[in-house]
């Protein structure tokens, strides 16, 4: 959760041998960055490598190799990939739903006795299950910015749902408040903490002490919903 977009070029892909493995690393190269930086993209088992204007690939390959140990454990502690089928768990506001496929079902997907019904051929399900939970991430996030923004008169210029790898919510010098679709499957007090954290951003462009006053004035689970996401966060991201 940052105060700023990036913008990032766009970014290529390869296989580089790292202490013995083969590990895959994306190249960004971003106008806007200032120094060069590498972090681990959990939704897709890779490194990022981004690199400022003029800075050198062989630049980067240093930096990798001299965090290599460090590297190589973010990896190997990723949880497994949880790919989303007929039997299947999906979560949603942080509680298990069981999957079924429903191939004539007319309905779409829709959900029933905590299941989650996907009605349609079998190879479009996960599709089909990520534009639900797209939508309804649309519909209950924004519902939280409008009930917790109201009343403080936090009201963003625009609301934006993306799938992104390393953020869960971002705001914009513009006005705009952008929030990870995939936070519709963490707990209420966990997307309630971070939408609070974006509006806050309307207010304070920064993370200073009068940042956090109004963090704590406008949620109370800041602690609870950031240890949630260290430990479970990841895990998020490799659902699919």
């Amino acid at each position: 959760m940052t105060a700023g977009l990036s913008g990032p070029m766009p970014a290529e892909a390869e296989i580089v041998r790292l202490a013995g493995r083969d590990v895959r690393v994306r190249w960004r190269r971003s106008a806007r960055a200032r120094r060069l930086s590498l972090r681990v993209d959990a939704r897709e088992a890779e490194i990022v490598m981004t690199l400022p204007p003029r800075v050198e690939r062989a630049a980067g390959l240093t930096l990798l190799r001299s965090h290599a140990v460090w590297v190589l454990s973010r990896l190997d502690h990723l949880p497994a990939a949880v790919p989303w089928h007929d039997g299947g768990e999906v979560l949603l506001d942080g509680r298990p739903h069981a999957i079924a496929h429903c191939p004539d079902g007319r309905r779409g997907v829709w959900i029933e006795d905590d299941v989650v019904k996907v009605s349609g051929e079998a190879p479009f399900l996960r599709r089909r299950l990520t534009a639900f939970l797209r939508e309804e991430a649309g519909r209950r996030l924004g519902a939280r910015l409008a009930q917790i923004g109201g009343p403080a008169g936090l009201r963003p210029r625009r609301i934006v749902i993306k799938d992104t790898s390393s953020r869960w919510g971002s705001c914009s010098a513009d006005g705009t408040v952008m929030l990870n679709w995939r936070l519709v499957m963490a707990p209420a007090d966990v997307q309630h903490y971070v939408v609070a954290h974006e509006l806050a951003h309307l207010r304070h462009m920064n993370h200073g002490p009068d940042f956090w006053v109004l963090v704590a004035g406008l949620t109370p689970h800041r602690h609870r919903a950031e240890t949630w996401l260290r430990r479970h966060g990841p895990g998020l991201l490799r659902a699919a």
